[in-house]
């Protein structure tokens, strides 16, 4: 081993900024340029290779950057109270009114949700250039190693150092090279530290842990973190039965004990997807049965008991086929026959006991269905849980524990709804918390 591979990484000091923020995603670009408009000089520090990764991907490429209607009532999380403020004083009228500055093209869909015209691009384009026009500098490929608070400095409260992010080819690199040498290392200084580096949700963006690992060095408490917005996974029979019905969409109202939403469920090849499913994983934990409304317009029972009246000679699929307005997909409707009345598919309606088609229409309005899972952080759409929002302040995002060190967007135990909820969080956390810093 080399003399140089015994020494510990050289350190190059960087000049110090009024803020550092890390994480180059929504809410860190927002309070970045926020704090820049201050004439604060803001350092943003990313270890992805390019700025703002799961914006580019959100809305399906289009970014659903903000809903009409944001209400309180839309985020979940231990203390339900704690995104009021920031919702309120930014509120979802502000980011539309800089997106038409920027003259972004833009549509509502569906329950007041906004999406870009052409791409998710225009949307990080904006916010990188309002950041430019404010000095705010962007450094990616920089892994943070570690963040230490400074005591007795007037002009400081933290130090930071960072080594270069190496991308996979570099890495292979030195690995065949034998080159064991630790990278150099940049230390950093700063009067206020924002945390903004997401949650665990989709790993292959970039997310990490170290928002977490950070909250808990300075002594703060984590909510248990999940995956959310994200489909549910099956494993029994019903897997199977689902897995065939790959392709299949249709309105539904699903629900647990707690909440309900009348939204179109998915069938995949993996479970069950869709608004509806993605909207009720905020509100369900492992173990829990969840209820799907197949027929939300309709009392199933009230049919098929007034039909065995009116049209005792009928079959129970003729009566789903003809009286519910197509409702079920044909492929859908053998499917269940299949899992559900076999025994009586060819047995008309006046030989069938009330008691069995009351169970059948009660099923039809509500399938209980067991969950064996989620398919997790790999597509979900945010991480449920995280930083305790009581031990940080409403009205800055201000760690209660360590002056100077803040806590914004997703790393906080708020977790939106899906319809561009979370990205209003986003740019309310990182606003209210640029204000300050």
């Amino acid at each position: 081993m080399s003399q140089m591979q015994n020494q510990a990484a050289p350190v190059k000091s960087n000049s110090q900024y009024d803020v550092i923020i890390i994480g180059a995603g929504a809410s860190g670009l927002y309070c970045a340029l926020t704090a820049g408009r201050r004439g604060r000089r803001v350092l943003v520090l990313d270890h992805a290779n390019k700025a703002g990764k799961k914006i580019l991907m959100s809305g399906g490429g289009r970014c659903n950057f903000t809903n009409y209607f944001v209400e309180p009532e839309h985020f979940i999380g231990a203390n339900q109270h704690f995104c009021k403020s920031a919702l309120s004083r930014y509120p979802s009228w502000e980011f539309i009114g800089m997106v038409e500055a920027h003259k972004i093209a833009y549509h509502e869909r569906e329950h007041g949700q906004l999406f870009c015209d052409d791409s998710a691009q225009d949307i990080l384009t904006m916010l990188l250039d309002e950041c430019s026009a404010v000095g705010v500098q962007v450094k990616l490929n920089a892994q943070v190693e570690s963040v230490q608070a400074i005591e007795n400095d007037k002009n400081a409260r933290f130090e930071l150092l960072t080594t270069k992010q190496l991308s996979k080819k570099e890495k292979q690199e030195r690995k065949e090279s034998g080159n064991q040498t630790k990278l150099p290392q940049t230390s950093y200084r700063c009067e206020s530290l924002v945390v903004a580096t997401g949650g665990l949700s989709i790993p292959t963006m970039g997310a990490s842990g170290l928002g977490y690992e950070l909250a808990q060095q300075f002594e703060h408490t984590l909510v248990a973190t999940d995956a959310s917005l994200v489909p549910f996974t099956f494993t029994d029979k019903t897997g199977e039965l689902i897995r065939a019905l790959a392709g299949i969409s249709l309105p539904v109202i699903a629900s647990n004990e707690r909440i309900s939403f009348k939204l179109p469920v998915l069938f995949t090849h993996r479970g069950l997807s869709g608004p509806a499913m993605l909207q009720l994983s905020n509100y369900w934990q492992i173990g829990e049965t969840i209820s799907i409304n197949l027929l939300p317009n309709i009392d199933m029972t009230m049919l098929l008991l007034a039909h065995k009246k009116s049209h005792p000679r009928q079959l129970i699929r003729t009566v789903l086929a003809d009286y519910t307005d197509s409702a079920l997909p044909k492929k859908l409707l053998a499917a269940l026959q299949t899992h559900l009345w076999d025994d009586i598919k060819d047995t008309e309606l006046a030989n069938i006991k009330d008691e069995r088609l009351t169970e059948l229409g009660t099923t039809l309005n509500g399938w209980q269905l067991k969950p064996s899972g989620t398919e997790g952080y790999r597509t979900a759409e945010v991480t449920r849980g995280g930083v305790k929002t009581n031990e940080v302040s409403s009205k800055t995002m201000q760690s209660n524990f360590q002056d100077g060190l803040y806590f914004i967007g997703e790393v906080l135990d708020v977790t939106g709804w899906l319809g561009g909820y979370n990205f209003q969080w986003a740019w309310a956390s990182g606003f209210v918390c640029g204000e300050v810093v």
